[in-house]
């Protein structure tokens, strides 16, 4: 078998680069959102709220690394945040899905667990999860403070603020999603150090 010619790597190499960098000049635009959603956050954790994180499939990985990154900073000197991770526990996710259905299954968790002073943020590549959808929605419902990391347009997913990214590349999607949340991590200890 042949190889491909030098350029012709080289032109993919750049078509797949380009289909990164324009979705990550999208979020950029979104600075002064991401810095109120920061703000936001940090004030639910000065209250005593506690961050809650949900998605399915990939996104739930995902929504186990935020969970992480807030409980157990990688940087010194950060502060450890609570935050609690709605896919962790196969037992009560397989359980409410009997019981209740799949569209349910963060949506009674957070009925249990969530509090007014919460942040929920729900995590879908689509948009179109309705588990994530309905989660988000009870969380509304409850007064938590609510954001969504999703894809294209945002799909259905309704939340206080939703960070939509500038793609339907479900692999795009998701590297954008893991700077975002690193964005809203670093951005929320600088609000919370007071250095804004």
């Amino acid at each position: 078998m042949a190889k491909a010619p030098a350029t012709d790597r080289s032109d993919r190499f750049y078509e797949l680069s380009r289909r990164r960098a324009v979705p990550l000049e999208d979020l950029a635009g979104h600075a002064e959102e991401i810095a109120r959603i920061c703000q936001r956050m940090a004030e639910r954790f000065r209250a005593g709220g506690k961050l809650v994180v949900f998605g399915n499939g990939g996104p739930s990985t995902d929504a186990q690394h935020v969970a992480v990154e807030f409980v157990h900073p990688v940087i010194v000197g950060k502060r450890a945040l609570p935050a609690v991770s709605l896919t962790s526990d196969v037992a009560t996710l397989t359980g409410v899905a009997v019981r209740e259905g799949f569209a349910e299954t963060f949506a009674h968790q957070i009925r249990c667990l969530g509090e007014s002073s919460d942040i929920a943020l729900g995590l879908s590549v689509d948009g179109e999860c309705e588990n994530v959808r309905r989660g988000l929605a009870v969380a509304r419902e409850r007064g938590l403070l609510t954001v969504a990391l999703a894809g294209g347009g945002g799909g259905r997913l309704e939340a206080d603020h939703v960070l939509a990214t500038a793609s339907t590349d479900p692999l795009v999607v998701k590297e954008i999603h893991v700077t975002a949340y690193h964005l809203l991590w670093e951005l929320t200890h600088v609000f919370l150090e007071g250095a804004v």
